[in-house]
């Protein structure tokens, strides 16, 4: 098979007359690469249209095996620099993987086949418009696995504290189910009057009812508890020769018992009838305080699951409807909250109540605070403060908006990469790990609502500010 005859196992090339094929032939430059050989290595200028007949080429992030291939490119297929593209330099290693025949056309004929070889010019640009949408595809792709990586850590580690806080309760629930029958007993050696019976039963009401409970220092409590088991031990109501436990004097310390309570119920009730009423009391009261705890742990499940939800807006259609800006930003916020938290970043959030609503489709503009928070937290270090705030913003009589600004204290964008911060597919991370700033995509989203973006940075001082339409 002559050389022409194998360029015409290119698909692309099925419209491109033989004319146009041979003088690419009698232009470009044919090679042979053994394995493992690098074509390019990152930084070096890109100048060569690669034609691969046979063999395999990656490209890939410079690590030993396979697992860090970006892309592979196989026989009959092209690679490099094309007709018009504005690609200059690599930006990862070019190796040969198999051994490879390829056929290179130098940047500087460019020129001259845009003149004379109009067929072979547009396949060519046809490649380099699908190798966009390729491209645009696996990084859209690769971002959104990022951040659903990120939310997933972080809803995951959210769910950890109320999950572990309601096994941890219904473990200790079974627990006192156990020593119930023991309860009941005492209770049926009770000589109680319907007066006494109310007296204990309006204690437990109104201490298990007080909103005023008076939060105690450590220092407070433990005084407190010394002078329980002191009155405990003084009536005899010890588990065991060591005098009062504490599974009874911390229920009554929780809840704010003091002796002159304990000498009041004793007065109204009898010696004969104490033990078993202070224990009644003690494992009602440590029942309603599991059940509250469990009670706080499921509201905080509920409310991250409902935070998800809200966040994917995916209970609603995808059309545009009105809604607040700050509910999206406060979902973010919530299932950003452990990476928050993980670096003991102060927030400050001022939204007015008297916010007008926007029109577009919030799951999309969640994926704006998303990027735009993240971002702000990775550049800030441990103790940071972020500040994220909205107002009105009126262009003359007629257009209104909401300004929304995101303010962070950290380093600062370094002043070399600020026009760049827009252009599709940059990046400031490593490979592996998302599309890092992400702020083509957090553009795009802006325009398609009819907004602005831009931004302004020093040292220890970054805004981003989101102008948006409110109709």
């Amino acid at each position: 098979m002559t050389l022409l005859e194998t360029l015409r196992q290119f698909s692309f090339f099925a419209f491109v007359p033989d004319e146009q094929l041979q003088w690419l032939l009698d232009q470009a430059q044919e090679g042979r690469y053994p394995a493992n050989h690098i074509l390019t290595k990152p930084g070096e200028p890109v100048d060569y249209l690669t034609l691969v007949l046979e063999g395999v080429i990656v490209i890939d992030a410079g690590q030993p095996g396979h697992d860090d291939d970006l892309i592979t490119y196989g026989p009959y297929s092209v690679m490099g620099v094309l007709p018009f593209s504005r690609m200059k330099q690599s930006s990862n290693r070019v190796i040969v993987e198999q051994p490879a025949y390829v056929v290179r056309l130098h940047r500087d004929q460019f020129r001259a086949m845009t003149q004379t070889c109009y067929e072979l010019t547009e396949a060519l640009v046809q490649q380099m418009t699908s190798r966009v949408r390729e491209i645009t595809r696996q990084t859209q792709l690769e971002d959104k696995m990022a951040s659903l990586g990120r939310l997933s850590a972080g809803l995951a580690h959210e769910l950890n504290n109320p999950v572990a806080a309601v096994a941890r309760s219904a473990e200790t629930l079974r627990d006192y189910r156990c020593v119930a029958p023991d309860v009941f007993k005492a209770l049926m050696h009770l000589n109680l009057s319907d007066a006494q019976v109310d007296v204990i039963s309006n204690l437990f009401q109104q201490k298990i009812n007080q909103t005023d409970r008076k939060s105690l220092s450590m220092l407070e409590r433990s005084s407190l508890e010394d002078d329980l088991l002191d009155w405990l031990d003084e009536h005899e109501l010890g588990d065991d020769e060591s005098g009062a436990s504490m599974d009874i004097v911390g229920p009554l310390a929780e809840y704010g018992f003091c002796v002159d309570e304990l000498d009041t119920l004793l007065e109204q009730i009898g010696d004969e009838n104490l033990p078993g009423s202070i224990r009644w009391l003690v494992d009602n009261l440590m029942t309603e305080r599991l059940v509250n705890d469990i009670g706080h742990a499921s509201e905080r499940i509920a409310t991250l699951v409902t935070s998800i939800k809200n966040y994917t807006h995916m209970d609603r259609s995808s059309g545009r409807d009105a809604f607040r800006l700050a509910d999206g930003i406060q979902n973010t916020l919530t299932l950003l909250g452990h990476k928050l938290k993980s670096k003991h970043i102060q927030l400050t959030v001022d939204f007015p109540d008297n916010l007008p609503t926007v029109c577009g489709r919030q799951g999309e503009l969640n994926q704006v605070w998303t990027n735009l928070i993240d971002n702000a937290i990775d550049a800030m270090n441990d103790g940071g403060s972020l500040t994220i705030s909205s107002e009105v913003d009126r262009h003359g009589d007629d257009e209104e908006f909401l300004l929304t600004k995101i303010i962070d204290n950290g380093s600062g964008i370094p002043e070399g990469i600020r026009d760049k911060l827009f252009e599709p597919f940059f990046t400031t991370k490593e490979i592996g790990k998302g599309t890092g700033l992400g702020l083509d995509i957090v553009r795009g989203i802006v325009k398609q609502h009819n907004g602005s973006i831009k931004f302004e940075s020093e040292p220890g001082r970054t805004e981003f500010s989101v102008c948006l339409p409110t109709n």
